[in-house]
């Protein structure tokens, strides 16, 4: 079965994450198309990222400058789609979000891989512009960003007692996302066990070394 990591990308002590990924995995884990894994970033104390191409060792097997950065690209090698829980910070993905996906270095752990969003704010705008960063951050990482994410605004009383959303399109919006998430992580499975492309920049460096 495929594997779908969901990743939390605040790690503030007041989050309001703790309210929308318990309900995240329930529903991703009730699709029943994916092995379902969590991968909360208060978990994973990565360092600010400083990878550069001598701290990564051989390319084949990268040592990378600390442990936990090897381990979180392999962490990440192991997952087939992705569903990244954020809310926005300045219109964007919380720093600690991003020095994620920055860490995701050389590996090419996303590379041709699905990936959306559940984002949330107090606000009305619901993390809409974190998504769409998200989204060019994603498509740099070589991974395959959908059009389709759930947005909950005003998360504070997004939830019921029964800790489920109160706006039932917000259940709708879950549906689309994973029946999204897994065609496309099944089509590309299917695509990356046929044979797989080099990365674009492995091309163009290898085109410019035989143009001198």
């Amino acid at each position: 079965m495929l594997k779908l990591q969901v990743i939390v990308g605040s790690t503030r002590e007041t989050r309001a994450a703790d309210l929308v990924f318990p309900w995240v995995v329930d529903r991703a884990r009730e699709h029943g198309g994916f092995e379902v894994e969590l991968l909360d970033l208060r978990d994973w104390k990565l360092p600010f990222f400083q990878e550069t191409r001598a701290t990564i060792g051989d390319h084949a097997d990268p040592t990378y400058s600390e442990p936990i950065v090897r381990a979180w690209n392999k962490k990440i090698a192991e997952g087939d789609a992705y569903l990244i829980v954020t809310t926005e910070y300045n219109h964007s993905v919380p720093g600690e979000l991003k020095n994620a996906l920055d860490s995701v270095f050389v590996s090419y752990a996303f590379r041709n891989k699905p990936v959306s969003a559940v984002a949330y704010a107090s606000a009305v705008a619901a993390g809409a512009r974190a998504v769409e960063h998200l989204a060019m951050i994603m498509v740099e990482a070589e991974a395959v960003p959908l059009r389709n994410s759930v947005l909950i605004p005003k998360v504070a009383q997004a939830f019921g007692d029964d800790a489920r959303p109160n706006d039932p399109m917000t259940e709708v919006a879950m549906s689309i996302v994973l029946e999204d998430l897994a065609w496309y992580a099944n089509a590309l499975a299917r695509a990356r066990d046929e044979g797989e492309l080099p990365p674009g920049s492995h091309r163009m460096q290898a085109a410019a070394r035989a143009a001198r």
